[in-house]
């Protein structure tokens, strides 16, 4: 479920974030779902609970998850927080349209990056 890459240079609760947000947005952990806890989560995966705990932090910051005390960490209702990644990703996108059109570079050549930039995306996810 949880795979840590000690060679990325993000910090491990980065990609513990990085990847419950994923399986969260792709609808593999359903709303309300209960969240593995810290101290499990941090077993599973030989780590510092804090380092854990920072994670779900960012998480919870995010809105992917909520904290109910005494009972743990769920996940929000995902339609929610898509809807915030996509409108994150469509001004991301923006910003590198407009510095691409400033550049000089034609709407047609920015079709075909984007396109490139997909089928090597999807290239990258299948290795």
């Amino acid at each position: 479920m949880i795979f840590i890459d000690h060679k990325d240079r993000r910090p491990i609760y980065e990609q513990i974030a990085e990847r419950f947000e994923q399986l969260i947005l792709c609808g593999a952990l359903e709303p309300d779902s209960p969240m593995p806890s810290v101290r499990s989560l941090a077993m599973e995966l030989s780590l510092n609970p804090n380092t854990v705990q920072r994670a779900y932090q960012e998480l919870e910051r995010a809105g992917y998850i909520y904290t109910i005390k005494g009972k743990g960490s769920f996940v929000s209702e995902a339609s929610l927080t898509a809807d915030k990644k996509r409108q994150e990703i469509k001004n991301g996108m923006y910003e590198v349209v407009s510095k691409a059109l400033l550049a000089g570079v034609s709407p047609d050549e920015l079709k075909a990056l984007l396109e490139e930039c997909i089928e090597d995306a999807k290239g990258r996810e299948k290795n």
